[in-house]
């Protein structure tokens, strides 16, 4: 009876959105692709995914959901191992959003499956639990849903939390519906979080010490350090990024974070004329906003998405408005602002410019990675600017002051660096996890 409480809940919170739902679909094409497997479950079947395979009686099919693009990519390094060391899974990727699918099938789509998660309906779930027959289900950080979740127990499947982790809101709200909460986190057969605050914060809501261990995060084995990796580089020659240029990249920003950029980059280039700003917005229907807002600043400026790399004079501006780059385009920042901290979001992923040595600065507001900020801070790997005025003071001494700027970039670096290895370690947990599964009647 409590899975139809919950669609009735779903189906009011959908009814009530509506007028926003469809207003983001006519205009910003959201909501569109994947209906079928939303709404009814049609995923790939099992016997459909193991048809080109080898198939042994240790096979196993293990399903990973990520919800948008932060989390698919930090799957990726957990899939090569997998690859590499598990050669009888077979993975299937789901994603929510549409930004999360397209990456998801830039990088896993030759090798695995992968589809929309069905929303949490009762007859979405089951019927795509009955289609992919999942040994095991992965959920990425914090991804809860009670029917998605109690119909996979159900089914006999396991059920693991991977880079477990909270915003420091969502803590709370689930402290607030913990009678709700707590049994579906009990459900979880092991839950790997990023670090002992997390894993505490999980015993508080119930869960078991047995299904809790701290892996450390995934995050940080995804991170690239080199900047002369492909993507990098090739970027720098289609922007026309020379030795003599430095960087100012201001990433995963919302309102107003690149107006700030920009208006320190205005307020500096005379000074230092080999500065360059390159912006790129956390949501792409933000960059027709950008844009305009560059045009009223009469700044020649241009969109990545025009870039020819035909080798000419480019401006010294330049809005990124494709996804899933950033991580490449970090590579070549010498000095780095992580945005959705000046505002409520909580903060961006600051571990990728940090791996790659840059001057890393962010705002205040950066509580969705509390403990990555905690740990840079400490390190000396970092600064927190609060507006525009010590975003451009930060730059302007970066500018000024290279050895500032190299050792803040060195600090970052060597932290990343001594955080590596969460990948394996969960790795391992989950191998373990399987190995305890017993063997299913033939299901191909």
């Amino acid at each position: 009876m409590k899975r139809w409480l919950f669609n009735l809940i779903y189906c009011a919170v959908i009814l009530l959105c509506s007028p926003i739902i469809l207003y983001r679909s006519v205009r910003q094409g959201k909501y569109r692709n994947g209906v079928k497997q939303k709404l009814f479950g049609r995923v790939p079947k099992r016997q459909n995914i193991l048809k080109n395979r080898v198939v042994s009686p240790n096979t196993k099919v293990v399903w990973f959901h990520a919800v948008s693009v932060g989390e698919v990519k930090l799957l990726q390094p957990l899939l090569q191992k997998i690859q590499k060391q598990q050669p009888d899974w077979c993975c299937a990727v789901s994603t929510t959003s549409k930004t999360g699918m397209d990456l998801a099938k830039q990088l896993f789509g030759n090798d695995w499956p992968v589809f929309y998660c069905p929303l949490d309906f009762s007859w979405a779930v089951e019927k795509a639990l009955q289609r992919l027959k999942p040994d095991m289900l992965v959920l990425v950080e914090q991804e809860i849903w009670p029917n998605l979740i109690e119909t996979a127990k159900k089914n006999g499947v396991k059920l693991a939390i991977i880079n477990g982790r909270f915003g420091e809101n969502g803590y709370k709200r689930y402290l607030w519906i913990r009678r709700i909460i707590t049994p579906l986190l009990q459900q979880f057969d092991l839950i790997a979080t990023q670090n002992e605050l997390y894993a505490g914060w999980f015993r508080r809501l119930g869960v078991s010490c047995e299904a809790i261990h701290i892996t450390g995060s995934i995050k940080f084995d995804g991170a690239n350090a080199d900047r002369n990796n492909p993507d990098t580089s090739r970027f720098r020659k289609l922007a026309g990024i020379t030795e003599h240029d430095i960087v100012f990249l201001a990433g995963s920003t919302q309102h107003p974070e690149e107006k700030y950029a920009v208006e320190c980059y205005e307020n500096l280039k005379g000074d230092f004329p080999q500065l360059r700003l390159i912006v790129v917005p956390r949501h792409p229907e933000r960059f027709g906003e950008v844009a305009a807002m560059l045009d009223d600043k009469g700044i020649d400026w241009e969109r990545r998405s025009m870039l020819s790399g035909d080798g000419g004079l480019r401006p010294r501006v330049l809005l990124v408005d494709t996804v899933g780059e950033l991580g490449g385009w970090w590579g070549a920042a010498a000095i780095a602002f992580v945005g959705g901290s000046m505002g409520k979001r909580g903060g961006q992923n600051m571990i990728e410019p940090a791996a790659y040595g840059s001057a890393v600065c962010f705002g205040p507001n950066t509580k969705n990675f509390r403990d990555i900020v905690e740990m840079m801070l400490r390190d000396d790997a970092a600064r927190v600017v609060h507006d525009q005025r010590e975003m451009e003071q930060f730059v302007r001494r970066c500018l000024e002051e290279s050895d500032f700027a190299l050792g803040l970039g060195g600090n970052a670096q060597n932290l990343v660096q001594r955080q590596l290895g969460a990948t394996q370690r969960t790795l391992e947990f989950l191998t373990d996890l399987l190995a305890e599964t017993i063997a299913p009647e033939p299901r191909a």
